[in-house]
């Protein structure tokens, strides 16, 4: 124990020896050697108490470990196997487990088709559903995205090409046209799934992925269309544009023009709110002007609709009369132009053109027509501008091409202005019904020219 006290001590440092032989002590201090040794001292020799020295026990001596053979140097085929178990790995984090692909897809027979039930981990609806939504895939793949029992079945009735449909109970299936069908991979999903990827507030079970249609290979019933087309400038809110297709369907129009600028027509709002008007009526989007003609009768006359509001310039200038509005030779004085700034001092109204040459332009004169005047007598195209840019000078410029006119609808003077599609509703419904009367009066006049004739021989 001596010992033991004598070198912890010695391992003290010299600070800690000083405090413990005291400030006032004059034995001078020397430092000794670490006597470490005796603290690492183990017995060897371990005797019994009979003092019999013959019998030792010896501390059993610890088996050394065997020392692992020499690795032979790996072959081809074992580096290839870890270098593609180690690509596998990577491929897990991303895709599907190997399991889940491995597992065989169940397939059952309803109805004369065919399909299939989706596994635990299929990620076919989620994938599809988010591509199908961005415009830049609708347009560069060629999809679109369907939803509901109604538009689906307006869709194939039309003669659209479905690719893929998803839905969660056989009667959501049996509700559509089964026979037209038999080309598409159907699948069968959770109601869970659907509600998560649905748009709708109550989903009705079922989605359905078709290729893009092309009006022209589309089926139409063209018994009640009359000589009214839509030419859309610039719609660029999605629930407008739906409203106006769904308009023009039940005013029977023989077809909508869309030029560059308005939102994509099969954008989920666009076609919940047109309630499947695209499969009724030939719809054609990012059509230029330099080809609108091209896609309209070469004798069609083209009208625009005046918003009757430039913004604030509407309190700087007095509300016309309608003796003014015949004899207006300006259309910018009305707001039927939205306005941008002019840094030349040219002697007209701004206006919004695709042109990049703005000094080359000059603004046409169109006359105005109250709405219900009479100005659709023969084949007959109206222009109905945005809210936000209003009409181009493109559009106008046509007008004036066709002998047209600028359409006015009156408010009072509290009103800012028409929504886009309520103005259209109601000068399509009034073109309607001129050319209504006027194609009634045409056969009139023909039944009475062909009896006049009977009568004679």
């Amino acid at each position: 124990m001596a010992a033991y006290m004598r070198s912890v001590f010695c391992l003290l440092p010299f600070e800690s020896k000083a405090i413990l032989l005291g400030k006032r002590s004059s034995r001078p201090i020397a430092e000794s050697k670490r006597y470490v040794r005796g603290l690492r001292r183990k017995p060897v020799n371990v005797l019994f108490p009979e003092d019999d020295t013959s019998k030792v026990i010896k501390p059993k001596s610890v088996p050394r470990q065997q020392q692992p053979e020499k690795m032979e140097k790996p072959t081809k085929d074992i580096r290839d196997n870890a270098e593609r178990k180690f690509v596998n790995e990577r491929k897990s984090v991303y895709t599907v487990p190997k399991d889940v692909q491995k597992r065989p897809i169940t397939q059952d027979e309803i109805a004369g088709l065919r399909f299939e039930r989706a596994f635990s981990g299929d990620k076919r609806l989620s994938r599809v559903v988010s591509v199908a939504r961005s415009r830049t895939f609708r347009e560069h793949q060629g999809k679109i995205l369907l939803e509901g029992r109604r538009l689906i079945s307006d869709a194939l009735n039309a003669g659209a090409i479905p690719q893929m449909v998803f839905f969660s109970s056989m009667d959501r299936l049996l509700e559509l046209p089964v026979v037209k069908l038999k080309r598409a991979t159907l699948v069968k999903v959770k109601f869970e799934d659907i509600k998560i990827w649905s748009d709708l507030v109550a989903p009705q079970g079922v989605i359905a992925i078709f290729s893009r249609p092309d009006p022209s290979k589309l089926k139409y019933n063209s018994d009640y269309s009359i000589p009214l087309s839509v030419i859309c400038d610039n719609i660029r809110d999605p629930g407008n544009l739906g409203t106006i297709l769904r308009c023009a369907d039940a005013a029977g129009c023989q077809s909508v023009l869309l030029t560059k600028g308005c939102v994509d027509a099969w954008e989920p709002k666009v076609l919940r709110a047109a309630m499947g008007a695209h499969f009724r009526l030939p719809l054609y989007s990012n059509v230029h002007w330099d080809d609108i003609e091209n896609h309209l009768p070469k004798s069609v006359t083209v009208h625009v609709a005046d918003s009757g509001n430039s913004g604030n310039r509407r309190m700087e200038i007095a509300e016309p009369k309608p003796d003014e509005l015949k004899t207006s030779q300006k259309a910018g004085y009305y707001g039927w132009v939205r306005a941008q700034p002019n840094h030349k001092q040219v002697d007209y109204e701004d206006y919004d053109s695709d042109s990049d040459n703005e000094y080359e332009l000059s603004l046409p004169t169109v006359e105005t027509k109250l709405y219900h005047e009479p100005w659709a007598q023969s084949t007959t195209a109206l222009v109905i501008g945005g809210e936000t840019h209003g009409l181009s000078v493109e559009s106008v410029q046509l007008a004036e091409k066709t002998s047209g006119h600028r359409l006015f609808i009156p408010v009072v003077p509290e009103v800012d202005s028409l929504n886009s599609a309520m103005a259209a509703s109601i000068l399509l419904f009034e073109g309607r019904k001129q050319l209504m009367q006027q194609l009634h009066s045409i056969k009139s006049k023909s039944q009475i020219v062909n009896r006049t004739k009977h009568v004679i021989k």
